[in-house]
């Protein structure tokens, strides 16, 4: 017994799609065949001149409606905008003319530009003019006798402006019903016996371009696929074989400046994205990811992987991401990261210290006990208590503090000036790319420290004096060469035997942001001696 699941099966759509095809294209043939065969000679002029001039009153409506349209024709003398969007509009849907008149009939448009600024002719205007009526008429005008659409210009306020005539001549009318009279008997014969076999070979091909798919089943793999696509925050592009764009969501279009996806579609993607070089992969089939280009004055992170079918490259995908976000996410983890050692060191030493307090107190050595809990207290206390004064910023106080700390859990004296001071931070100041500068060129103190030949410490200076904020870091360490001066901001250069390389080049990057500079001399405690100097006020 076949149950209903295996029937459905058995049954399937792909079969049921294919077979309705096949039937509706022979029906449709067969009928059209019959009746044009039979109704075509005797109908062909009155229908023909019955759909141009449908055609014509809809041209002419929707010219009407253009606001171009409104806003020009009330000008007293024409200006050429009109003529040119009467002649882009008349080539494209094929009519003979396009005339857009004002109120008293002056054209300011016309096929033949010297007409323009003349008064239309052919008597047929009053009922658009004085009733505001769209209507199809047939006169005789300068090009001759002609189906006309008539349609006028109404403001919003449903005052009448002006006329849209849009026509088609009688001539080139009869001249397409004498030349189908001609066809009529060749092309029932000939539809007759292309229909039945037509009907097959198209169910096929279109069962074979649609990968076996029901129409519902298409339906619903689109409108997954738009919502897939706009629910991505990256920007999405896809182009065709001619490296034209086809595809591309909300964050694409607002990447590249653009209100809506009909602006992309169809442009080159040289125009779109410059810097993708999507054409390369066209070429040769090459994915690249994590490429750096710039859109619209900001840098992005590409990704780019050909489209295949059956062997051959027939598109290309392109995902790109703002490089910001990239760094700040980048900027938020180094952050939680800071924190995080910060915690850590607390606990630890704190750990060590609740320790010593409890064995000093268990062996009888309560004043030690005191002496130790008053000298920790008095060192944090001071601490606080300066930076309070002296950084009057939470941020960067918080920072300084886990700095202190750290340094303090890695057994390096880090000493911060006892005259440093900084209070005239401007509020449009960047203190996350200050943390940034701070952060890097101070990790890098505590590492040379470590690895120098002298007791580790690292100095720090703050200064807002001026007209610039001045941080100055000096360490103990073995010192920079002079040779490597110019290379250590360079990204990824980095003397130790690791994936380093970047946090000078981050601090560069801040630096140049923020508008400031940075020198590097040798420092008094033996290693090098690091001076940041950032404007209070960018210049502009």
């Amino acid at each position: 017994m076949i149950t209903r699941a295996k029937r459905k099966l058995l049954e399937g759509q792909p079969a049921s799609l294919k077979t309705r095809m096949i039937l509706l294209v022979c029906l449709l043939v067969l009928s059209l065949t019959l009746v044009s065969g039979m109704m075509y000679t005797a109908m062909i002029g009155e229908i023909l001149e019955e759909k141009i001039g449908k055609q014509a009153l809809q041209v002419a409506q929707t010219v009407a409606r253009i606001p171009l349209v409104r806003r020009q024709i009330i000008k007293l003398q024409p200006e050429g905008e009109l003529q040119r969007l009467a002649e882009e509009i008349r080539q494209q849907t094929g009519a003979e003319f396009i005339v857009i008149g004002n109120i008293q009939g002056v054209r300011f448009s016309h096929p033949k530009p010297d007409r323009i600024g003349q008064k239309m002719v052919g008597g047929d205007n009053t009922p658009a003019l004085e009733r505001g009526e769209s209507y199809i008429s047939r006169a005789v005008g300068t090009l001759g006798p002609s189906i006309r659409g008539k349609a006028p210009i109404i403001t919003k306020d449903d005052g009448i402006i002006g006329i849209v005539s849009v026509g088609y001549l009688l001539e080139d009318v009869h001249h397409i019903v004498q030349e189908q009279q001609l066809k009529v008997g060749v092309m029932i014969a000939a539809l007759m016996l292309i229909g039945v076999f037509g009907a097959v070979h198209i169910s096929n091909h279109v069962k074979q371009k649609i990968f076996g798919l029901e129409p519902e089943q298409i339906a619903r793999l689109f409108s997954e696929r738009a919502s897939i696509i706009e629910s991505i925050r990256e920007g999405i592009v896809a182009i065709d074989r001619e490296a034209c764009v086809t595809v591309a969501n909300r964050t694409a279009i607002e990447s590249v400046g653009c209100r809506s996806e009909d602006e992309l579609i169809g442009k080159h993607i040289r125009e779109v994205l410059p810097g993708a070089r999507l054409s390369k992969v066209l070429e040769g089939g090459e994915q690249r990811f994590d490429h750096e280009f710039e859109v619209q004055g900001t840098m992005m992170i590409l990704n780019t992987v050909p489209m295949v079918e059956d062997g051959e490259i027939v598109g290309a995908v392109a995902s790109f991401r703002r490089k910001d976000e990239l760094d700040i996410l980048a900027k938020q983890l180094s952050q939680v990261k800071e924190y995080s050692e910060m915690l850590r060191a607390q606990t630890h030493e704190y750990s060590n210290k609740l320790h010593t307090i409890a064995g000093l107190i268990q062996i009888g050595h309560e004043k030690e006990a005191l002496d130790l809990i008053g000298k920790e207290t008095a060192g944090y206390q001071g601490l606080t208590a300066f930076l309070a004064k002296a950084v009057p910023f939470p941020i960067l106080a918080a920072f300084i503090i886990g700095k202190y700390n750290h340094a303090k859990e890695l057994r390096i004296e880090f000493a911060i000036d006892p005259e440093s001071q900084l209070t005239d931070v401007p509020d449009d100041l960047s203190r996350e790319k200050l943390v940034t500068i701070l952060g890097n060129l101070i990790d890098n103190a505590f590492d040379a420290a470590l690895h120098g030949k002298n007791r580790p410490e690292v100095n720090l200076s703050m200064t807002d004096s001026g007209n610039d904020l001045v941080f100055e870091i000096g360490d103990s360490g073995p010192g920079i060469p002079q040779e490597l001066a110019e290379k250590i901001f360079a990204r990824g250069f980095t003397t130790k035997q690791e994936d380093r390389g970047h946090g000078l080049h981050l601090v560069m990057t801040a630096l140049q942001e923020l508008g400031g500079e940075i020198t590097l001399n040798d420092s008094e405690l033996g290693g090098a001696l690091f001076s940041v100097f950032v404007p209070k006020r960018r210049v502009a």
